[in-house]
């Protein structure tokens, strides 16, 4: 694995950022590998590795747009397609953390993906929300979609958007 000269975990999420343009070269298979084993560590409690990751090729980007083709434009604007979701067990308190392990993995693909100079887009349409689109992915029953996301080679460079200051979201309880 390789990482951007002198990235550190701070220069990565200082420097991240949402990419809706891309060169046209898909990410080699054994890179967006090295992405999911990162992902992988994700904090999960009781070890419920919940997160599923599926490479869309093709044809399976193909089926899931014919009911919508007006979306393959901006739905497929990415050589490299993932889709994330997340395993349920019915357990509220349990779904709920899965849910979030789950969205840990998702940034830290985006980050990996980022520190190895690719860019990134988390997105969440709503066509993968459909029953239609989801028996197109193959999920299973007490699965739910997180996120597409977008992987590709940078042909631009976002300008970072204003963010709050952390006194206006943090407090300190005595």
């Amino acid at each position: 694995m390789w990482l951007a000269p002198g990235m550190d975990i701070t220069d990565a999420i200082l420097s991240r950022r949402t990419h809706k343009s891309f060169g046209p070269e898909p990410v080699d298979r054994a890179v967006v590998e090295e992405l999911f084993d990162l992902a992988r560590w994700a904090p999960n409690h009781r070890m419920t590795e919940p997160w599923r990751f599926r490479v869309l090729g093709p044809e399976t980007f193909g089926r899931l747009v014919a009911p919508k083709p007006e979306e393959a434009e901006k739905l497929g604007r990415a050589p490299t397609l993932v889709v994330a979701s997340v395993t349920q067990t019915g357990d509220d308190y349990q779904d709920r953390e899965d849910l979030l392990a789950t969205g840990c993995a998702v940034y830290i693909v985006l980050l990996a993906a980022h520190a190895r100079g690719l860019a990134s887009f988390w997105r969440t349409p709503a066509l993968f929300e459909t029953a239609e689109a989801q028996a197109v992915l193959g999920f299973e029953d007490r699965e739910r979609f997180v996120g597409l996301i977008n992987l590709g080679i940078p042909v631009d460079s976002p300008v970072a958007k204003q963010r709050k200051p952390v006194g206006e979201f943090a407090s300190f309880l005595p």
